[in-house]
């Protein structure tokens, strides 16, 4: 048994001062308040964390590396270092994610990401791969290698599927792309996680999308097209149809950079607050001092810049992936989005966790779930991480 005393437990709807919470095999077996603690005195290890916040563990839906290392690799050792790095800055739980590539290189990705759900034991827990490509429009691939941008191949996503969607827990696509419609409906009935990205779509095509299962739209403003003429005539673009259409929840590259306040604000005036998932989207960069990196593998990934809190292509015409933390998100959305810490943390932790279908063992602190909880100051500088009831980090 252990338990954690003096701290401030943030909950769904509350923040409990002077709470605890107890922790037993790996889970969470009681909560309460400083009038609640049991007279006869706790059992087990005690933690006082002197005030600090208790919070769920992050939760990363779309993260490609950091700690110098990218899930593009293939190599065990670089999933291990980008766990344990994210784990210092609070994450708990991430779906690494791959970029578009050549087909030989994602084959490989599913072989090495199967042999590191064993090992990894010192960093956030691996919930499954996001395919971020390559079924993307090539006007809006930003920083993807146009080389390996395509339409859905029929063939070559149901092979996929077929061998590996135990291991797949989401994909993104452009939903306007001939196929696309098809293979929504192919990966959804697959149990799958279906997301909108790098696309050129207006509104028809995205309304159209959601009703093949497109409902989460990947890093919202970053690789959409916005408004568009034709013919002197305006067609709203998927950046104004996502904000507007309630059926879709929508992820945010929240470190300040790739969307300044205005953005910021605006998306959080138009989506409902349990709609909106903030995501690091981080490179190998993050977690490091590096001013000169590599966008996907080491072999033949993309050579870019980190300057200004970002990273970006050496010809400054896109981003490049973000070098954020967890914990930088947080603080982003507080000091510039302004909204209140209870907010940002559940857009972090309960709804990632809910649109990733894993929020019945992770995502908030309840009873019964996982003890994937972090200890973090009023400056959001996590002190100790906690994964499964064990302490993965100590600052």
């Amino acid at each position: 048994m252990l338990t954690i005393v003096n701290a401030q437990v943030i909950r769904s709807n509350e923040i409990i001062d002077r709470g605890w919470v107890s922790i037993k095999d790996g889970r969470i077996v009681a909560i309460g308040d400083y009038k609640t603690l049991p007279k006869e005195g706790l059992q087990g290890e005690i933690i006082d964390a002197q005030g600090l916040y208790l919070s769920p563990g992050f939760v990363d839906i779309h993260v490609h590396g950091g700690g110098g290392a990218d899930f593009m690799d293939n190599e065990l050792e670089a999933y291990l270092t980008i766990a344990e790095t994210h784990a210092k800055f609070g994450t708990t739980a991430m779906f690494p994610t791959t970029l578009t590539s050549e087909p030989e290189l994602l084959w490989e990705t599913f072989s090495v990401y199967e042999q590191s759900l064993s090992v990894n034991q010192s960093g956030a827990k691996f919930y499954g791969l996001h395919l971020e490509g390559p079924y993307f429009s090539m006007n809006q691939r930003g920083a993807q290698d146009p080389r390996f941008i395509r339409n859905p191949d029929a063939s070559e996503y149901r092979s996929i599927i077929q061998k590996y969607s135990r291991l797949i827990a989401r994909w993104s696509a452009a939903p306007e792309l001939p196929g696309a419609l098809e293979f929504g409906d192919y990966v959804s009935e697959a149990g799958i996680v279906l997301a909108l990205g790098h696309t050129d779509a207006v509104y028809e095509d995205i309304v159209r999308g959601i009703e093949h299962g497109y409902r989460l739209a990947t890093h919202l403003y970053s690789g959409m097209s916005g408004m568009t003429r034709k013919n002197a005539f305006r067609y709203a673009g998927a950046i104004e149809s996502c904000l507007l259409l309630e059926d879709i929840d929508v992820e945010i590259i929240a470190d300040g950079v790739h969307l300044p306040e205005p953005f910021l604000k605006l998306i959080c005036k138009n989506k409902r607050k349990d709609q909106i998932v903030l995501i690091t989207d981080a490179m190998r960069g993050a977690g490091t001092s590096d001013r000169e990196s590599i966008l996907g593998s080491k072999q033949n990934g993309t050579p870019v810049i980190i300057e200004d809190g970002v990273a970006k292509l050496p010809d400054l015409t896109s981003f490049a992936g973000s070098v954020a933390t967890a914990d930088r998100l947080i603080r982003t959305m507080i000091n510039v989005a302004e909204i209140p810490l209870i907010d940002a943390v559940q857009m972090l932790s309960l709804n990632p966790a809910r649109i990733m279908r894993i929020d019945d063992q992770t995502g908030s602190i309840e009873k019964g779930k996982l003890a994937d909880l972090i200890l973090f100051n009023e400056r959001i500088e996590v002190k100790t991480t906690i994964v499964n009831g064990n302490i993965v980090y100590e600052a």
